[in-house]
């Protein structure tokens, strides 16, 4: 069974030409919305999703405006309203080394230096210079580990293991 990536979710209709909003999920919004792409929609309670080719693609606030081929005004796309975008597990791009992909991250486990397990990554934050991976504890705590070389040592994905070197103060 193919697995599929959500990209973003469609929450409004913009103006009446067939422009909706989307609250973007991916890292490469560029590269997803770019023109003439396909994306999967997937409806609540719909059981195939319906595929989608991008016509336009800018930025408004926060939100990412889309039009697709074939939709031209606001009663075709209000029907796409909460609708989820998708793309294959096969449309997924390769990256640099050192670099990982949020879904790959999550569920992993985080070890210290010396063998101890600190939790599971359950989140992570996009705050502005690194990221910030959020990793729940065997007591229920949360710890903050910023994603830098000084720090992460090792990310084994395949594993699901990422090992760190505390600094002082990290983790108390």
């Amino acid at each position: 069974m193919e697995k599929y990536f959500n990209v973003g979710k469609i929450v409004n209709t913009h103006g009446i030409r067939g422009e909706v909003r989307v609250i973007s999920r991916t890292d490469f919004p560029e590269e997803r919305y770019k023109i003439g792409n396909t994306l999967l929609l997937f409806m609540p309670g719909s059981k195939e999703p319906e595929e989608l080719i991008v016509k336009s693609h800018r930025t408004h606030k926060n939100f990412n405006l889309l039009t697709f081929e074939g939709f031209d005004n606001v009663n075709q796309v209000e029907r796409l309203r909460d609708g989820i975008l998708k793309v294959p597990e096969t449309q997924r791009g390769t990256l640099e080394e050192g670099e990982f992909y949020f879904q790959d991250i999550i569920g992993c486990t985080m070890f210290t230096t010396e063998g101890e397990e600190l939790g599971k990554v359950i989140e992570i934050l996009t705050p502005g210079a690194n990221d910030v991976w959020v990793v729940k504890g065997s007591k229920g705590k949360e710890l903050l580990i910023p994603y830098i070389e000084d720090i992460v040592k090792k990310v084994d994905v395949k594993e699901k293991m990422i090992v760190i070197e505390p600094m002082e103060g990290l983790l108390s």
